[in-house]
């Protein structure tokens, strides 16, 4: 196997109480990731704000920023010049007035915001009132050419879904961030499996970023225990803890997406002329 090793780095963070505190322990964190030789960092679902979808209020609609000319992004692009790092920065994005996304921008190693994703997904239940405030995402499933690889973003509630996991292998994905917003009840069993899961199913790297602990709007913790996962569907080292905030630091040797795919030969024996029926066609 060839190896090809990627330093990669993900930070879980408890919320601070507001932006400038918030986008401070970021920078933080990412600067001592990049000290330890980190290429590529994510962060949480709308990591500079509170996960404020736990209730129904347009006060909140004043968390929105533009993407990628809003401060907060404008701000993550010096810091990934800074620190010549890759930066995954989850936001609230307004498009025009009206027209808000749950979107990540993808910003690469000299600043240069090469893209974004809109979160597809929308939950609506107790606890997760997204289409409130959300607009479903309408860009596709984009990969990104980055200084650390070929990187997709999957956003929360998205990863129950396996069409967008697929996409983004068709499209050459080596690792999918997917930042989150998870508290604990039914989904804990599942952040254990599902994103395992589908990177065995699409045979690239995952790495799966919870908030961490109690928020003002809501009445249970976010669980943290954020993680990288390997085309194999193993963890690369331990999980995050589940309680407290975490910056996690990771080799990932992308050789093994090769060796991988040459063993389990998924997209060789992918049959898309039999699932027609799967999209109403």
């Amino acid at each position: 196997m060839r190896r090809r090793l990627v330093r990669a780095a993900l930070v879980q963070a408890t919320w601070t109480g507001d932006t400038a505190s918030m986008l401070a322990k970021h920078e933080e964190h990412a600067r001592t990731a990049a000290a330890q030789g980190a290429q590529i960092i994510g962060f949480q679902e709308v990591f500079n704000a509170p996960y404020f979808c736990q209730v129904q209020d347009a006060a909140h609609y004043g968390w929105a920023e533009s993407v990628p000319e809003g401060p907060t992004i404008l701000r993550m692009s010096q810091l990934a010049r800074d620190t010549g790092m890759v930066v995954i920065a989850p936001v609230f994005e307004i498009e025009q007035p009206g027209v808000y996304y749950n979107t990540a921008a993808v910003i690469d190693a000299d600043g240069t915001v090469l893209g974004k994703y809109r979160k597809h997904h929308l939950p609506q239940v107790h606890g997760f009132w997204e289409k409130f405030y959300f607009r479903p995402g309408n860009l596709g499933w984009p990969v990104f050419d980055t200084a650390a690889g070929r990187v997709g973003v999957y956003i929360c509630y998205d990863r129950h879904f396996p069409e967008g996991w697929r996409a983004l292998g068709l499209a050459g994905a080596e690792l999918v961030f997917n930042p989150s917003a998870t508290s604990r009840g039914l989904s804990a069993h599942l952040w254990q499996l599902e994103q395992p899961a589908a990177a065995v199913a699409n045979e690239y790297f995952v790495a799966a970023i919870n908030r961490v602990g109690r928020e003002e709007y809501g009445d249970d913790d976010f669980y943290g225990t954020s993680y990288f996962v390997d085309p194999r569907g193993q963890l690369v080292g331990e999980a995050a803890s589940d309680v407290k905030e975490e910056l996690l630091v990771r080799d990932l040797d992308f050789g093994l997406i090769d060796e991988v795919r040459a063993q389990w030969a998924f997209y060789r024996d992918r049959r898309p002329d039999a699932y027609g029926t799967l999209t109403g066609a």
